[in-house]
């Protein structure tokens, strides 16, 4: 389970408004995450679910997006990386089932992202920016979602 798998449970266990019913994950990891086996069966795991949580990647997404359209279900997408084909696929996707879209889930990142729009609109087309990023070794897209957000 990745990173941000670990934080929606470990934020979920210490909020009584929420409960993980059901979990999917690949075929290499087969252990019970807090207290829930992962399903291969997404279908069935979606069944259970009024809101359906998707960090993946695009293929995946798209699986998710399958499904839960089949199942009228509401989705949370925080997967980057889509092509723009991809893009516009996810906006029909959110003509039948509604759909929550972001590159990147923090407040501080939502909130540079409003000022910079700002500061953009401000300073026009005389200057010129330019996004520059860091990441522990570990990040497996590059440049992050949050990079292309920052740059539109």
């Amino acid at each position: 389970m990745g990173r941000m798998g670990q934080q929606i449970i470990k934020s979920a266990r210490s909020d009584k408004n929420f409960k993980i019913v059901a979990l999917t994950e690949n075929r290499i990891i087969n252990k019970k995450v807090a207290g829930i086996k992962p399903s291969l069966n997404t279908g069935q795991a979606f069944k259970k679910a009024n809101l359906i949580i998707d960090f993946t990647v695009p293929k995946c997404t798209f699986e998710v997006l399958k499904i839960a359209a089949k199942l009228k279900k509401r989705v949370v997408i925080g997967t980057t990386g889509f092509s723009k084909k991809e893009e516009n696929l996810i906006k029909k996707y959110a003509r039948k089932i509604p759909i929550l879209r972001a590159g990147n889930m923090s407040l501080g990142i939502n909130l540079l992202m409003y000022l910079t729009e700002i500061a953009s609109k401000s300073l026009g087309n005389n200057f010129l920016s330019k996004v520059f990023e860091i990441h522990h070794r570990h990040k497996k897209d590059y440049p992050s979602g949050t990079a292309l957000m920052l740059g539109k």
